[in-house]
């Protein structure tokens, strides 16, 4: 049975969010943005109107998962009276307690999440390290376990590119993850991702080291303004076949951008390359492809404001980007983040898609200096 102080505890924590998520304000806030939506006038302008209602969505879910928790700590409140008059059983008020932790530390998660970009879907790239065979077979792993979390968790994928490996593998894979705070929780696989294992592929079975890297970018829709200089696009086209399998459409015409970036901080140029073998339809991959170039150029801009605001406060601890981030050690039944040093022996699990304990040991570590900084 659960004592006083974890009574206590979750009544003192449910009104501590309805502080921090100022529930009162986004109520009355509601009401004004419902009231937009009334307007005669309000779908003449679709792209408007469209971002109004995700304004008010937002605001509903903010409020309803608050609820949930209100009403939650309140059954527990009311169960806990209840079990000194015999009316409810102490198994009961457990499980009503469980209930009301698991909602609270979810909503105080959620609220980690604040920056623009945290709400947005994203595109996640996987790309596989020296190695050939190696690092290919590597880079294949981490894209089942990212398709697996992400429709674990809900999340549409779509497949923008994807070149199979000369052996076993893939070289490289682009994936499209859309739903709410995909980019949020999956910015912390940002970086280089370390396997060592016995080899499958070594005749001596020794012992293996491979790499691939994860990049991860919001995937901005039309509300999000990104410049994009048309006379630094060019284009070519090719043939190519895609990853057969569930969700996934074998395609025959892909396109290739390239995009002569020139940092408008630095004056530094590169060549941005995207590929997109999405569809059939050639003008839709050049669609999906301009959208990853948006993308690609607004992350730009987010890690320019981070490392600004970087040099004014060195003293706070660093996110290096492309850095290796992770080990996963098949032998010693070890997966470990070097930023948070939060690890867990369940490798198979970790392959399977759950890798929730690392999300959020990163963002409960790194969440606030981020919003700091932005």
């Amino acid at each position: 049975m659960i004592t006083s102080d974890q009574l206590h505890d979750v009544l003192e924590r449910e009104q501590a969010l309805r502080g921090y998520l100022d529930i009162d304000g986004k109520s009355i806030q509601l009401e004004e943005e419902e009231l937009r939506t009334q307007d005669p006038a309000f779908w003449e302008d679709a792209k408007r109107a469209e971002a109004q209602m995700k304004k008010v969505k937002d605001l509903k879910k903010w409020i309803e998962l608050y609820n949930d928790v209100k009403a939650a700590a309140d059954e527990v409140q009311l169960a806990y009276e209840y079990v000194k008059e015999g009316i409810v059983s102490e198994e009961e008020l457990d499980a009503n307690y469980a209930k009301a932790i698991e909602l609270i530390e979810n909503l105080e998660f959620r609220n980690m999440l604040r920056d623009e970009a945290d709400q947005m879907s994203c595109v996640l790239k996987i790309n596989s390290g020296a190695g050939g065979t190696e690092s290919q077979d590597w880079a294949s792993m981490l894209y089942r376990m990212y398709t697996r979390w992400a429709e674990a968790n809900g999340y549409k994928i779509s497949i923008a590119n994807y070149q199979d490996g000369d052996e076993a593998g893939i070289k490289t894979a682009t994936i499209n993850i859309e739903g709410d705070y995909a980019y949020g929780y999956l910015k912390s696989e940002n970086g280089v991702h370390r396997l060592v294992r016995v080899s499958p592929y070594n005749a001596q079975g020794k012992r293996m080291t491979s790499f691939a890297s994860v990049f991860v970018t919001p995937l901005v829709d039309d509300s999000i303004e990104v410049k994009i200089d048309q006379a630094a696009i060019s284009w070519d086209t090719f043939r190519s076949g895609g990853a057969g399998g569930q969700n996934v459409n074998k395609v025959e015409s892909g396109v290739r951008l390239r995009y002569q970036f020139k940092d408008p901080y630095t004056g530094e140029e590169e060549e941005i390359l995207i590929e997109n073998t999405e569809t059939r339809d050639q003008p839709k991959n050049r669609e999906n492809a301009m959208r990853q170039l948006r993308s690609i150029l607004y992350d730009k801009e987010l890690k320019h404001r981070m490392a600004e605001q970087e040099k004014v406060e060195a003293g706070k601890k660093k996110i290096e980007w492309g850095s290796q981030i992770r080990s996963y050690v098949f032998d010693d039944r070890r997966v470990k983040d070097h930023r948070t040093n939060y690890q867990t022996s369940d490798v198979t699990g970790v392959m399977d898609g759950k890798i929730d304990g690392f999300i959020k040991a990163y963002l409960m570590e790194f969440a606030g200096s981020e919003s700091a900084e932005k």
